[in-house]
């Protein structure tokens, strides 16, 4: 018996097989081609397993999404893929059941189940990549909200900075303090396009100016979880995404300057067990709940 957990990105897609353990067997990839919206590309994708008995299919999709009815609505880095009833698609194709939520939502379930959040109770997943993401897990389940919007962290306000694009508002984590932003931040000061990468490699040689503006995105970072602490006060936070993977000494940074903000700052922070393949994972454990 095996089960598919998928992984929709803006530049590629994955899916992933996994045996009745739930033990990740094989992986398959395909690019996102944009001329083809997202029946075409999924049925690419569907291609590459249909020579193996998969029984559910869960999907982890950025959002924003409909919950109820599977949809994709208009994420920013899908183009083709406004409005596709994704879950219907699936069912209607293979015959299996299959179910959708935010990438960010089942990374965080995965680490909760099995990963570094296993054994506790109240799991806050935080994603420092390209943008923010985030997901809050308790007793083993997402929690969703009655709009798909619990622990959407990107958006949470930390300052009044004026700039915002798509769904992210105004001084957010995610337009102030998120890869893109860092990049967009140091483009400015240095004149000339910058990656994540490139600006804590200056900071790594000392540059002043890249100090300054890890400090500045560290302290809104900082402030979020301090929000997150106050509203959530989960047992344990898990930090994965490619920001905190290659930088942990920015993660432990940003976690100090939270905990001036903290009553009690004896939280417990973990790194990602699952790293790029928490969504897979996640993914594949609500299609398999499907089942139950």
């Amino acid at each position: 018996m095996t089960y598919a957990g998928i992984d929709i990105g803006g530049t590629q897609l994955r899916i992933g097989v996994f045996d009745e353990d739930g033990i990740l067997r094989h992986v398959f990839k395909t690019g996102n081609d944009r001329t083809l919206g997202g029946e075409r590309n999924i049925d690419r994708l569907l291609e590459q397993v249909k020579d193996y008995e998969i029984q559910s299919f869960g999907i982890a999709s950025p959002g924003p999404l409909d919950l109820k009815k599977g949809k994709i609505l208009n994420p920013p880095n899908l183009y083709g893929w406004d409005h596709f009833e994704i879950v219907k698609y699936i069912t209607e194709k293979t015959g299996k059941p299959a179910a959708v939520n935010n990438d960010g939502n089942l990374a965080g379930l995965a680490e909760a189940r099995s990963g570094a959040g296993k054994g506790y109770d109240s799991v806050v997943f935080l994603g420092m990549s390209t943008g923010m993401g985030g997901s809050f897990v308790y007793k083993g389940e997402l929690i969703n909200g009655a709009h798909c919007n619990t622990a959407e962290f990107y958006n949470v306000i930390v300052c009044d900075d004026p700039y915002h694009h798509g769904s992210a508002n105004p001084g957010s984590l995610n337009e102030t303090a998120g890869g893109a932003a860092m990049e967009r931040i140091a483009s400015e000061r240095f004149g000339r396009q910058m990656f994540a990468k490139d600006l804590f490699a200056l900071y790594d040689q000392g540059n002043r100016e890249a100090a300054e503006i890890l400090e500045a995105t560290s302290e809104k970072l900082a402030r979020g979880i301090a929000d997150i602490y106050y509203i959530i006060d989960p047992d344990i936070y898990v930090i994965g995404g490619s920001i905190a993977v290659n930088n942990p000494w920015y993660v432990e940074k940003v976690f100090n300057k939270a905990k001036r903000y903290m009553t009690d700052p004896d939280i417990v922070t973990a790194m990602s067990v699952y790293g790029d393949d928490a969504g897979l994972y996640g993914a594949m454990m609500i299609g398999r709940d499907l089942l139950k």
